[in-house]
């Protein structure tokens, strides 16, 4: 058996393993091109394995959308395969939350909120000064116009 498909069947005993460390409740299967993955229906993400080169495994994850549809991957690493289940549980958790705080900075700029109180139309400020100003002006007019009459 050549080295690639020794590799091939390691990546394919893993993610029975790997999916109930990650996950409570997940589905497991393989893509066309060999690619093993695992979907966390319940935490809205998934995760891939495949052979990459020599002794490693190459690991996307990505999130799951509304429909059931997979978004394409947002995080990516290349672990080396040496049968540490913890450290490539890990190296997953790592990927998945850098999933999750690019989902989340998504939802804020596409939702901003406010922690500020919104000002006021500019130009209504301008309009109350102005006014401000009128009826200080006016007040002055009256004024010396009772002081040159009475005075």
């Amino acid at each position: 058996m050549s080295d690639d498909r020794r590799q091939a069947a390691t990546v394919a005993d893993l993610p029975g393993p790997l999916a109930k460390l990650l996950w409570r409740q997940h589905t497991v299967y393989r893509e066309r091109g060999g690619t093993v993955v695992i979907r966390g229906e319940d935490a809205g993400r998934w995760i891939s394995l495949a052979p990459h080169g020599s002794g490693r495994v190459r690991l996307r994850a990505g999130r799951i959308l509304d429909g059931g549809t997979t978004a394409p991957a947002r995080a990516e690493t290349t672990v080396p395969l040496d049968g540490d289940l913890a450290r490539l549980a890990a190296c997953c958790r790592g990927l998945l939350a850098e999933t999750a705080g690019a989902r989340e900075a998504e939802a804020r700029a596409a939702s901003p909120t406010r922690t500020t109180r919104p000002r006021p139309d500019s130009r209504q400020g301008r309009r109350r000064r102005g006014a401000t100003v009128l009826v200080w002006a006016a007040a002055v007019v009256v004024g010396l116009i009772a002081v040159s009459v009475f005075g």
